[in-house]
């Protein structure tokens, strides 16, 4: 029973191998969103930052090319890159070297995306602008983990958590960006300080409260992991990930029949998805001890 447990377990679906090399594609969604609206997403920034002066608010006439080169980047990353070089050296500063990331992200070229996220954070602490520099480095660490830079993320990850920022959703989001990259370096003892602080920070974010149950499970503290991957289920229902990581936390703990169930959510879920074919997998195997 327990060799066939085992057996199972390994061929399991990794979720925070997968977040790591396809968060960042996520966020790019995200922050799209929010930068599409620069002077909005620039009013709803947090009031304790700006009143210590942290963050460098953008002139008008530099939000509106912003916004410009990114949705130029967004239909078609090398325009967006041309657009951000030229701007560049028309003095855009660190606003051009942010879309330059961008559009380098959009077409997946990581170490150069990681160039320009990272000259534009250190542009922005020279302007005066630490949390601009500390949302730009978090950048930086996302690309280098999406290019499999996991030791490179820290270190940029590491200079975006020293730069000042309150203690609020955007630092609890790149407390569990630098776990993802304990993660991936296989220091999953190092990584859990930084995922309890972003579920201090960022306890509505799903993907906290997955990987903080998948890492509990690989530590073989299940009380942990039924108990995180329950936090995940309520704030994420409909995810495939979470309903796959369900399935592997009730298989270790004998509850298989549960285990099924979950894997065949996973299934309904997300019927094409690298999720579902570990969960068929996986079904396959119970059914065969």
């Amino acid at each position: 029973m327990i060799f066939a447990t085992l057996m199972l377990m390994q061929a399991v679906y990794s979720p925070e191998t997968d977040a790591v090399m396809n968060r960042s594609r996520a966020r790019a969604e995200e922050r799209r969103a929010q930068e599409r609206d620069q002077g909005e997403a620039q009013r709803v920034q947090d009031q304790k930052a700006k009143d210590a002066g942290l963050e460098k608010r953008l002139p008008p006439s530099i939000a509106k090319k912003l916004q410009a080169c990114l949705d130029v980047a967004t239909g078609d990353a090398a325009a967006g890159i041309t657009f951000a070089q030229d701007w560049a050296l028309d003095g855009g500063g660190f606003s051009a070297g942010q879309c330059l990331g961008f559009a380098n992200a959009q077409g997946e070229n990581w170490p150069q995306a990681v160039k320009a996220f990272d000259e534009a954070a250190l542009s922005a602490q020279k302007e005066g602008a630490p949390m601009d520099a500390a949302r730009l480095w978090s950048q930086a660490g996302n690309a280098a983990l999406a290019g499999g830079e996991a030791r490179k993320a820290l270190g940029f990850l590491d200079a975006a958590l020293g730069s000042g920022l309150p203690d609020d959703i955007a630092k609890g989001e790149i407390y569990l960006d630098r776990a993802r990259a304990q993660v991936a370096l296989d220091q999953p003892a190092k990584a859990r300080p930084d995922i309890d602080a972003a579920l201090k920070l960022a306890a509505a974010d799903p993907l906290a409260w997955l990987l903080s149950a998948t890492l509990a499970r690989r530590m073989d503290d299940l009380k942990r992991a039924r108990h995180d991957i329950d936090e995940a289920k309520r704030r994420s229902p409909d995810d495939a990930s979470v309903a796959l990581e369900d399935g592997n936390i009730a298989v270790l703990a004998g509850d298989d029949a549960s285990a099924k169930a979950a894997w065949q959510r996973a299934v309904t879920l997300a019927p094409l998805s690298d999720q579902a074919a570990a969960a068929r997998d996986n079904i396959g195997r119970l059914a065969a001890k």
